[in-house]
């Protein structure tokens, strides 16, 4: 089953990383996505709010609702073929080197071989 869980409080990942660790603890529990504001849970059987509510509790935010939808997750696997996979390099336009350095001279760019006075 999936539980949804929307919490009240929470107000950075720091704060979803908390309640994420505190749930982990929670027998019955097979999976939660935290995010900002709620808690999606997957469980089997029926999940005890109150067991929950306390977990959330325990890292200092409030369970505002919780609504447990009857069906069970779906996961699709997805099978990409591997000619489908294609490595697209990134184009990073050069960068200016910082204060007081020098740029590097690429080797043959000034006509030598880069070796100085060899």
């Amino acid at each position: 089953m999936i539980s949804t869980i929307y919490i009240d409080g929470m107000r950075s990942v720091h704060c979803a990383r908390a309640v994420y660790t505190s749930l982990a603890g929670v027998a019955g529990i097979d999976r939660a996505d935290v995010s900002i504001g709620q808690a999606v849970i997957e469980h089997a059987g029926v999940l005890d709010g109150a067991t929950v509510a306390d977990a959330v509790a325990r890292v200092g935010y409030a369970v505002r609702v919780v609504v447990t939808e009857r069906r069970l997750p779906v996961h699709v696997p997805v099978h990409v073929p591997v000619d489908v996979l294609v490595h697209v390099p990134v184009h990073r336009p050069p960068q200016p080197p910082p204060d007081g350095a020098t740029a590097p001279v690429p080797r043959g760019a000034d006509g030598a071989d880069g070796d100085a006075g060899a």
